[in-house]
């Protein structure tokens, strides 16, 4: 048999909703005519329950409600849940972090391209570009310089301390057969000289380099450096005192060795000659700097726990300690 059905849709608007009446009628031997009211469906939650066709408003309104309140409760425990989750989490990953050490890997890796990054700073300046060359010599993909996120002042610090380690080693040089240093004033203008000739294969993109030390988030780490490297030089000269000459010998080389290098950007003589007369003289005037401090009880005492504090700040940002051998 053949069907055919006519459907024929009728709106009624009650006060309490909407009905769809849906006449079917059947045409073909022996049909009858039939008609059938549908009760439109509603699906509630995610079990799909389906509203019964004689329930009552009131029935419904409760029924609504009392599944509302279950959702608000079920929102309000995985909430908490997820709150006090989150947090173990958050504890968890800032503890791994503070004790989780480097990987001596990547650690070897960065050193290469640092190191072969230097080999551009005259084409690219202290930049992330020059890290990308400097990956890419080394066989290591140009988006490597996302290893250094703080950009061209991680290429600056590199160098700066392997200039810093370069002077130890020519330090432990000129006091291996020596018992004591007998001119410990011409043995630190000797230490700084070489150490700022260390700087003239970089002399004209070395300002460049100071404007990114100076910033204030890279500042600690290079005012590091530079007590650093006078301390060593202090050292390795021969003092061994206990007392505030301790602290005013470093202030005044430090001072020393950073006028010099400001001088040095600016001297077009052959062999920065002048720079080196410039050094001798402010080797010389040391004495009197050293005298001008120790006069006040007062500022001795002050300047001391600040010194002391500053050096101790310096070793401790970075990673060394006091042992020399």
């Amino acid at each position: 048999m053949f069907l055919r059905a006519i459907i024929l849709i009728r709106h009624s608007t009650y006060s309490s909703g909407k009905n769809v009446v849906a006449n079917f009628r059947t045409i073909g031997k022996g049909a009858s005519v039939k008609s059938v009211i549908a009760i439109p469906t509603r699906h509630f939650g995610i079990t799909g329950t389906l509203c019964r066709a004689n329930e009552t408003f009131d029935d419904f309104r409760a029924r609504e409600e009392k599944k509302e309140q279950e959702y608000v409760k079920q929102q309000q425990a995985s909430g908490a849940a997820g709150t006090s989750s989150s947090s173990q989490v958050e504890t968890f990953s800032s503890t791994s972090n503070d004790q989780q050490a480097p990987d001596p890997d990547v650690e070897r890796a960065k050193e290469m391209i640092l190191d072969a990054a230097l080999a551009f700073v005259q084409s690219h300046g202290w930049s992330k570009q020059a890290i990308a060359k400097g990956a890419e010599t080394v066989n290591y993909p140009s988006v490597s310089h996302g290893l250094f996120p703080r950009g061209g002042i991680e290429l600056v610090h590199h160098f700066y301390k392997q200039c810093n380690l370069k002077l130890i080693d020519y330090l432990k040089q000129e006091t291996a057969d020596l018992e004591r240093v007998p001119n410990p004033s011409e043995f630190a203008r000797k230490a700084i000289e070489y150490r700022l000739r260390l700087l003239e294969p970089y002399l004209k993109y070395w300002p460049q380099a100071l404007g990114l030390m100076a910033l204030p988030p890279n500042a600690p780490h290079s005012l590091a450096n530079v007590l650093t490297l006078v301390d060593d030089i202090c050292y390795y000269a021969g003092d061994r005192s206990v007392d505030f000459n301790w602290y005013t010998r470093r202030i005044g080389l430090a001072c020393i060795y950073k006028t010099t290098e400001l001088y040095m950007l600016q001297d077009s003589s052959t062999g920065f000659e002048k720079t080196w007369k410039f050094l001798e003289r402010r080797m010389e005037e040391a004495s009197l700097v050293h005298d001008f401090l120790v006069k006040s009880e007062d500022a001795t005492h002050h300047l001391q726990n600040a010194v002391g504090s500053a050096f101790t700040t310096a070793r401790n940002i970075l990673g060394l300690n006091f042992e020399r051998r």
